[in-house]
């Protein structure tokens, strides 16, 4: 049974997320422990999908705030955001027939990698200089959305912030360019995804919608200090951001937590 406290614990959850996967990604990690930890007995796919209703409204959200203040490359964005959404929605059908357990380890490798190299280069997304030529940007964005559309429908959560790192370290944007276009292609990601979940009845209506309101309110609020702040501010909660998931996976790797 769903009480008010537990609803209002998962709201509180859900408007921490959208603050921080407006900015940086990575919302899913705290969302769904969330959901994992106060709806026991509920089945993993239904949480999945309970929690993508709120994971959308609040990256459309932010993307909102992002619209008309931080120019789009849409060639690139775009096909990745496209190809990432049909695979996606395959992610999502298969989540519950590939051996789960094998992802934590390789995921917990690629963050520590990323982290590694963030601090390296101390001037890593500091300026906007798309680096490929704008004819070959749609093939690499088809290749990053196929790659990260399937991530993001299987698994998900680290989402945002490899897309923001793809975006950064090999089309050469800034932090803050590279947060608004991972919004986009996360948005269509979500979607997909979502309406996987909603067709098989795999959504928790009672929680999804309060949690969907409390992390649009999380979601503006951050795109609302990503673009006060700029790209320096982005950088930090980047770092920081990695850092706890590499925490986090390391313990359940490692531990078992």
């Amino acid at each position: 049974m769903l009480t008010a406290t537990t609803l209002a614990l998962l709201c509180l959850f859900a408007f921490l997320a959208g603050l921080i996967d407006a900015v940086v990604g990575g919302g899913g990690l705290i969302q769904l422990p969330a959901l994992l930890v106060l709806l026991p007995g509920v089945p993993v796919p239904t949480l999945l999908g309970t929690g993508k209703v709120s994971s959308l409204l609040g990256t459309v959200a932010a993307l909102r705030r992002y619209a008309g203040q931080v120019p789009l490359r849409w060639r690139a964005v775009g096909t990745a955001a496209a190809v990432a959404g049909v695979f996606s929605f395959l992610g999502a059908r298969v989540v519950s027939k590939l051996p789960q357990e094998l992802l934590p380890p390789l995921v917990l490798g690629l963050l520590v990698l990323i982290a590694a190299y963030t601090f390296w280069r101390k001037d890593f997304g500091s300026i906007h200089a798309p680096r490929l030529p704008a004819s070959r940007e749609p093939y690499y964005g088809a290749a990053l959305g196929l790659v990260l559309g399937f991530y993001d429908g299987f698994f998900g959560p680290g989402m945002g912030s490899f897309l923001l790192f793809a975006f950064v370290g090999l089309f050469g944007y800034d932090f803050l360019t590279a947060s608004a276009s991972a919004k986009l292609v996360n948005a269509v990601t979500n979607l997909t995804a979502l309406g996987y979940f909603g067709y098989t009845g795999q959504i928790l209506w009672m929680a999804a919608l309060p949690m969907a309101a409390s992390n649009i309110v999380g979601s503006t609020l951050g795109a609302h200090l990503a673009l006060r702040h700029g790209t320096g501010f982005v950088r930090v909660l980047f770092l920081l951001m990695v850092s706890a998931f590499i925490l986090k996976l390391g313990w359940q790797v490692f531990f078992g937590g």
